[in-house]
């Protein structure tokens, strides 16, 4: 089955909900979408960076090299930005979640 291309949110969205958590790096958000999703969401690498780098680009995230067990790794954080994008995006996704769920059970869905 195709997805959709129009939906609110997205992948974006879950990774700035896990940097307005705490500051993480890649492998720790790629770790953390799969359990929290109960693998629905099994990023690799090589989608993760390109997110990561666009969610840099538009302001949503800043990044920083740190050390943690001997390695130098890339830690990323969400900036106010990325808070109201959050904010804005987690909205859009509840109005749609909504909808869908209301044709699905026959009526008009009103979230709690």
């Amino acid at each position: 089955m195709a997805r959709e291309r129009n939906l609110p949110g997205g992948t974006g969205m879950l990774l700035l909900s896990l940097l307005s958590q705490e500051e993480m790096y890649g492998y720790q958000m790629i770790s953390a979408l799969r359990e929290r999703s109960n693998h629905v969401f099994d990023l690799k690498a090589g989608t993760l960076y390109p997110l990561l780098h666009g969610l840099e680009a538009q302001g949503y995230v800043t990044a920083r090299d740190g050390e943690a067990g001997g390695r130098v790794r890339r830690y990323y954080a969400i900036t106010s930005a990325g808070r109201a994008a959050l904010a804005e995006q987690a909205e859009q996704w509840r109005t749609y979640a909504d909808g869908v769920r209301g044709v699905l059970e026959g009526g008009v869905f009103c979230g709690a």
